[in-house]
Order: C-alpha cells, then structure tokens, then sequence
C-alpha cells in the first residue's frame, strides 16, 4: 500500500517529512510518495512558487535518507492544472499491482467536497486523515502535530532568519545556494 501526500512543498519542511515518517512507521501504508505538485487549482496565487525543477531537487534531498519515502514527480509530466483524481488514476495505470491511498489533512477534508471527483477519491482511495492545528475533523490518524508551515519558512527567510530547525539541512543549504525566497 503506497500513500500519496501531495503538496506544493513551496519549500518542504520538517513537518512534511516527520509525518510522512510517521505514517509509513505506524505501518499505516508500505510507502509515502510526496508528490509535487505544479500548481494548487484550490491556490489561486502562485507569485511565491518556486520552480518545479527547484522545489523536485528540495523533496529528493528531503526523502533521500528516509526508509519508506520517495520523492514523486508524476504531476509534472502531466496537463496543468492537475487534479488528485487524475493523478491517482495515472499511478494505478503505471503500477497495477500497487493500491493508492490519498493522504490529506483534516483542514482540506472540510473542503473536499470542492476537490474534482471528491467522491471518487473517497471511494477508491480512502483518504488517510492527519490533524492539522485548528481544524477538527473525525477519523484523524493518531500522529503529531507539526506546527510548521511553508508560508512561515518563506516568510523567515525573507526576514533574513534562520529556518535550520524547520527544514532538513540539505534543504537548508539549497535554498541558500540557489537564492530562494528572498
């Protein structure tokens, strides 16, 4: 069983990745694929996304020592905007003899119903539910909350502010070579 978390991991960060660890510990799947995302359809502004090839290179620096994740890039190779729906379907197409579950957090289950074949997804790819900060929701997984977000990581390095405890090193090192979100 392989769990999708997709995101635009604008940049990824700790939280992300200890969830993603958690899930795959807790033997809730086999595997995590974190899987980038081009562009949100439900986030209009994409002013503050770096490129797809920048934000690829951070998620593979992130997952690389950490048994059970991978970095997948599935949604950059097709039609923008992409949708979950689409994107599942084109992972049971590649790897037939794998089952998918779509990881989401419990603030973007209050919307779901707004999600391209909301039902479809519930149906054939039951949603694994984390808690996120502020949002109830029934059904949630049993992992910690991590109170990082990547609008704050950005906002940090804007403010000239070290953000070493909330993204892994490598990721750290990256943003600052390629001068991100400055």
């Amino acid at each position: 069983m392989i769990g999708i978390f997709g995101g635009s991991f604008n940049p990824v960060h700790c939280g992300h990745i200890q969830l993603a660890q958690a899930i795959v510990d807790q033997s809730i799947v086999d595997e995590v694929w974190l899987t980038l995302s081009p562009l949100n359809p439900l986030k209009a502004d994409s002013r503050e996304l770096a490129s797809d090839a920048d934000r690829m290179a951070m998620l593979q620096l992130a997952v690389k020592d950490h048994k059970g994740l991978k970095a997948c890039d599935i949604e950059l190779t097709m039609p923008r905007p992409s949708y979950t729906i689409d994107t599942l379907r084109r992972l049971e197409q590649m790897y037939p003899d794998e089952k998918f579950r779509l990881i989401i957090g419990s603030d973007n289950l209050l919307i779901f119903n707004r999600w391209r074949a909301s039902d479809e997804l519930m149906r054939d790819f039951r949603p694994i539910v984390y808690p996120r900060p502020g949002y109830k929701a029934e059904g949630c997984i049993d992992v910690p909350q991590f109170n990082i977000s990547s609008t704050e990581v950005r906002n940090r390095i804007r403010r000239g502010e070290a953000v070493n405890n909330l993204v892994p090193a490598e990721v750290s090192d990256y943003i600052r070579t390629h001068h991100l979100y400055v």
